[in-house]
């Protein structure tokens, strides 16, 4: 499938410009130093020819005013949802922003008043803590359980945490970093958690289309009308179709007051989405399918050879449930006793995200990013062999 999508589509997933001492913040990083990075959630592949395109008539057309999205931009994101999740959605309920992590802080701006606390599940993606942190609102995460090889919410953990000062729940769906899929009957309970103890929901689903499994990505919104009334839903075309420089995303929220709320909270200091975004945002959702799906075969066979590689060649390194979605995996590495982990893999070749960051103990978990060639993947796999071989 994949041979015929790239043959008849002219897809390319095999080779990436070099990207040193451009401005990528993943190669800057390691700026002269011999070291793969696999830290970052930025994919090292070309974004879809139909996106470039658009952008080079949208270059071409030489005028970069101040932007609203037309018609046509707005439809396509419309169209998207409808015939990937079923779900119909009123173009007067999106909320454009610049990025999904200005989303997560306006949101605890929004919901939560100073001193006030916002629920996740953790380990977690670093802003559900800090962006309630960064205007004095308080994070409070709630950990996942690891039960028989599976990533499950402690459900009696998540009650305990609730207190009169609980306003908000920060849901990550698909999971980063555990690349978990939450199943109806578990959106379901969360959705009745939220609505029992009067919290909004916020659903950050950047991720939706990046399932890797025979899973369906439900949209927590479209759960109900008691949810969607209590409910943001946080999206973007940025880690699908390796766009996030653009910075454009959406809020989708179905309730006028919801709304009203999270736009007051953006007056003045969100930046507007630029004319290049709209445009990569418009071309994704509208003709990049043929590339999503044949990107989404590439990372479950990196996935797949990833696994069976730390099963065989990385002793002392695990991953301990499946990876469902996402190019992100959660690996284990708290039999190596390495003091740092990070800085070993470094220093033998291969930048990984520190588990730390996302609020596991020191030393535990590093994050890899397996969204490259196969050929940078099984470099940065053989380096990590090396590395465990010299400690």
């Amino acid at each position: 499938m994949v041979e015929c999508w790239s043959k008849r589509m002219n897809f390319d997933f095999d080779t990436s410009p070099d990207r040193a001492g451009t401005d990528s913040q993943k190669w800057q990083k390691y700026a002269g130093r011999d070291i793969l990075p696999l830290w970052v959630a930025d994919m090292d592949f070309t974004a879809p020819p139909a996106v470039i395109a658009a952008l080079h008539r949208r270059v071409d057309h030489g005028i970069f005013g101040y932007a609203r999205p037309t018609a046509s931009t707005v439809a396509a994101v419309v169209d998207a949802l409808q015939a990937r999740y079923g779900w119909t959605i009123d173009p007067a309920w999106i909320v454009w922003l610049p990025g999904l992590v200005c989303g997560l802080n306006i949101t605890a701006q929004a919901f939560a008043q100073p001193g006030e606390e916002v629920l996740t599940l953790a380990p977690i993606y670093p802003p559900f803590m800090t962006a309630p942190a960064n205007s004095g609102r308080v994070a409070v995460p709630v950990n996942l359980r690891l039960e028989a090889g599976r990533w499950e919410i402690d459900w009696a953990a998540l009650e305990a945490a609730v207190t009169p000062r609980t306003k908000l729940f920060l849901l990550c769906n698909p999971h980063n970093p555990v690349a978990r899929v939450w199943r109806r009957d578990e959106l379901e309970k969360i959705a009745a958690f939220c609505a029992r103890h009067d919290l909004v929901l916020c659903s950050d689903e950047i991720h939706c289309d990046l399932i890797l499994d025979d899973l369906p990505h439900i949209p927590a919104a479209l759960l109900g009308p008691e949810v969607a009334r209590r409910s943001l839903t946080l999206m973007a075309p940025s880690k699908t179709y390796n766009v996030p420089g653009l910075g454009t995303s959406l809020a989708i929220i179905p309730d006028t007051q919801l709304r009203r709320q999270f736009v007051r909270a953006t007056a003045g200091v969100v930046a507007e989405v630029t004319a290049l975004g709209y445009t990569a945002c418009e071309a994704a959702y509208r003709d990049g399918e043929p590339w999503r799906q044949a990107l989404l075969a590439i990372l479950r066979g990196n996935r797949d050879f990833l696994l069976e590689f730390v099963r065989r060649e990385l002793p002392g390194v695990s991953v301990e449930a499946p990876i469902e979605a996402t190019y992100l995996a959660w690996l284990n590495v708290r039999e190596l006793n390495l003091p740092d982990p990070v800085a070993h893999f470094e220093a033998h070749g291969v930048g990984l995200s520190d588990g730390a960051f996302f609020g596991a103990p020191k030393g535990h978990y590093v994050r890899l990013n397996f969204g490259c060639p196969r050929a940078t993947l099984e470099t940065a796999l053989q380096r990590m062999k090396s590395a465990l071989a010299a400690h």
